[in-house]
């Protein structure tokens, strides 16, 4: 009777649990959930995207890891929404008469709602600039767009004073930081741009800590009520200088590890010449960062599962060169995501919590073990280096 009992139990379980879709892993934690035909929830996605791209050029980002798009030139438009389903490329686009057209098209996962409304804006008749867009307009704005269409997220992309409070390029608002909050009312997902590389001030210049900084400030801006999402340099931009592949990878896990939970890649270039499309024709670059994209994919279920407070800590030999970690539990594993954020060496001494007796922990990517004695293990660090540790149960 007692064996019954248990078979029937066990099959009452199975039926409650929730299902996922064929072929797929949905992640329970997934902040995208909640919109009907938003982002995919499958554990195995995390959205790396590249910004203002032409959708003929689908195939070659998708090659690269790239598996979302964000805008498009005066669009969308029937056209670009065909070519980007038929390359399977997902994007978040304009609202617009064609996009609402499409409302039906899973290829749309999300709405755009506007670029650096933080800035100051250009006047008509190139007459200078005018104040920013005031926040208030940005959230009447938001819930038009939401009220129009609510099975679908909204992104708001903001200015590069979300981590400089000097920047000028804010006008009036220079030094407001307080009008962030404020901003990110009007959207559920917000993501920010600043590119230290290619900087010509020395606030920002080769300051690459900058970047999770603003990650770190938008999450607290808004409780973590709000999707925070990250833009990374990867070109000229408009600077003879460009960053290198390792520090485009220190900017990513960076960002990741202070609690991005998607990528955005500006690709564009305006010198020598300008170039819609500078990182498809960048070898070097081209292959850095697909092969970060690649380890992100690989890492996304970890990435996706919740972040463990206070799973690990971590001790710089280095007062000036602090190392960041992010600690995650996935598969009976404990993951330990760690980065050196100055360009300088460094080594870290680890102590993961709770971790008893030898174990061993495989640097990903790198060809290498530590060994882990009661949770603790040392590793070097070299200027910007990121380290990824995986570590078995013992």
């Amino acid at each position: 009777m007692r064996n019954l009992e248990g078979i029937v139990l066990a099959a009452l379980v199975l039926t409650l649990l929730p299902r996922a879709v064929a072929g797929e892993a949905s992640t329970p934690t997934s902040p995208y959930a909640q919109w009907k035909n938003g982002i995919s929830t499958d554990e195995n996605y995390f959205p790396i995207s590249v910004w203002l791209q032409d959708p003929k050029n689908a195939a070659k980002y998708k090659a690269a890891g790239i598996n979302l798009f964000i805008g498009l030139w005066d669009g969308p438009t029937d056209e670009q929404l065909t070519a980007l389903k038929d390359a399977g490329m997902p994007v978040i686009c304009a609202q617009n008469a064609v996009g609402l057209k499409h409302k039906d098209d899973k290829t749309i996962v999300g709405w755009m709602h506007g670029d650096e409304p933080d800035n100051a804006q250009p006047l008509p008749g190139g007459k200078g600039y005018g104040p920013p867009i005031l926040p208030s307009k940005i959230v009447e704005d938001y819930k038009k767009l939401r009220e129009t269409d609510p099975t679908r997220p909204i992104i708001l992309n903001l200015g590069q004073g979300v981590a400089w409070d000097g920047w000028y390029g804010r006008g009036t608002r220079t030094n407001k930081p307080e009008d962030y909050p404020e901003y990110m009312k009007g959207c559920d997902l917000v993501s920010f741009d600043i590119y230290p590389v290619v900087a010509d001030k020395p606030d920002v210049k080769d300051k690459l800590w900058l970047v999770p900084f603003g990650v770190k400030r938008l999450r607290e801006g808004c409780k973590d009520e709000k999707i925070v999402w990250d833009c990374i340099e990867c070109t000229h931009i408009s600077s003879e200088n460009k960053a290198t592949p390792q520090q485009v990878k220190a900017e990513v896990w960076m960002s990741l590890i202070a609690g991005a939970r998607g990528l955005i890649y500006f690709v564009h270039e305006w010198k020598p010449k300008f170039n819609e499309h500078a990182l498809l024709n960048d070898p070097e670059m081209l292959a850095g960062v697909t092969a970060i994209n690649k380890q992100i994919l690989a890492l996304a279920p970890a990435l996706n599962s919740p972040t463990v407070k206070d799973g690990a800590a971590v001790k710089s030999s280095s007062e000036e060169t602090p190392i960041e970690i992010m600690v995650k539990k996935h598969g009976g594993a404990t993951y330990v995501f760690a980065v050196g954020m100055r360009n300088a060496e460094a080594k870290g001494a680890f102590t993961v919590a709770g971790l008893k007796g030898k174990a061993k922990a495989e640097v990903i990517g790198e060809d290498r073990t530590l060994d882990v004695n009661d949770g603790a293990f040392e590793d070097a660090f070299k200027p910007y280096d990121v380290h990824l540790y995986k570590i078995a149960a013992p």
